[in-house]
């Protein structure tokens, strides 16, 4: 099984999984074949994507998907906790402690996976998707820096909140990117971060830390973040962790900025360790993303390409692949494996999307 965009339907695939509206309703049951003219109606209902099975995926791993399971178990709770205390002014927004007390219960169950980002999500999902992604990937950090228990819930709890002032910006910031957006828009943007923190500075249960998250996950370590271009150890730990996890996010998302392949993403936060990003921190993330999620299609330094079947916890860069074709473009007639903890000698170059291999 792997993931398609739905521009990439060539009509031969099959449904892997149930497509599901956001009511519950069954649109097409797995197995099903997948027509263009399907493809074009899923895609006009909102969808990116889908899952399927066809002769590229065989084999391939259905890995525990972290983003996904935590996405299905709290985006819809997340959304209205938040839009609730935030539009209409009423609502308890403390519920947002056991969802933040789910998702470690869902991470600490699951010691040695990788965090593998899909790099699709569908519009509507955005600002509360990008809020739970943000919020695993800073507890597996958290959890791998053996930060105290406690301390590890206040950055669960920032990191759920840590973009709810983007709902009170006075722009709509969902079709906002920041390369092309007048200054005075990115001014308004860059406030989201004390209207997130005036909104909640009252509430007495929300731990300092969490409130901290909310106001200062855009500070850098050299101090050209906001609002007060604070630097190094000025910048607490979870806003330090947050910091990461939120451009990562954003990268390989595109929320607001220019999309990037999850391993050019990886490369960015790599390069910005100790300037922009704490070494420490980052060193911590990168052995916790998966560069190359099961069903990426990679090109070689021998120019061969190969799909990513499995991942090597402890090498998040190193996966194993299933070549696909040799440095010649012949297909491979027999099932070929390179494990690249094993084969030392062969490195991934570039990952491909699904098009660009067809």
């Amino acid at each position: 099984m792997r993931k398609v965009l739905l521009d990439s339907i060539k009509g031969h695939e099959l449904l892997a999984r149930d497509v599901v509206s956001d009511s519950g309703i069954v649109i097409m049951t797995a197995g099903s074949p997948v027509k263009i003219e399907y493809a074009r109606k899923l895609k006009e209902l909102g969808y990116s994507y889908i899952c399927v099975e066809d002769e590229l995926s065989r084999g391939i791993n259905e890995e525990e998907n972290l983003e996904e399971k935590i996405k299905e178990e709290c985006q819809d709770i997340v959304r209205d906790i938040i839009e609730r205390y935030t539009y209409q002014g009423y609502g308890e927004l403390e519920e947002i402690k056991n969802i933040a007390e789910n998702i470690i219960c869902d991470i600490v169950n699951s010691p040695n996976v990788l965090y593998s980002i899909s790099g699709i999500r569908k519009k509507s999902e955005s600002t509360y998707s990008h809020s739970l992604n943000v919020c695993a990937m800073s507890v597996l950090i958290a959890l791998r820096m053996k930060l105290p228990k406690e301390k590890v819930r206040q950055i669960a709890i920032g990191s759920l909140l840590h973009d709810m002032g983007y709902n009170l910006v006075k722009i709509d910031y969902q079709d906002f990117n920041y390369l092309n957006g007048s200054k005075e828009e990115q001014k308004e943007l860059m406030k989201h971060v004390v209207y997130g923190y005036s909104s909640v500075i009252k509430e007495s249960w929300l731990p300092v830390a969490s409130k901290d998250i909310i106001l200062c996950h855009h500070e850098r370590n050299d101090g050209t973040g906001f609002p007060f271009h604070k630097k190094g150890d000025k910048i607490k730990i979870g806003s330090k962790i947050v910091a990461v996890c939120d451009t990562f996010d954003s990268l390989t998302y595109g929320f607001m900025m220019p999309k990037l392949k999850v391993h050019h993403a990886l490369d960015y936060i790599l390069s910005q360790a100790s300037i922009k990003f704490d070494f420490d921190v980052v060193n911590c993330f990168i052995e916790l993303v998966a560069a190359y999620p099961n069903g990426t299609i990679v090109i070689t330094n021998e120019g061969e390409k190969g799909i990513v079947l499995r991942q090597n916890t402890k090498c998040p860069t190193r996966p194993v692949l299933r070549m696909l074709t040799d440095a010649d473009g012949n297909d491979f007639v027999n099932w070929i494996e390179k494990d690249l903890k094993v084969e030392l000698s062969v490195m991934i170059v570039d990952a491909l999307d699904t098009e660009e291999y067809y």
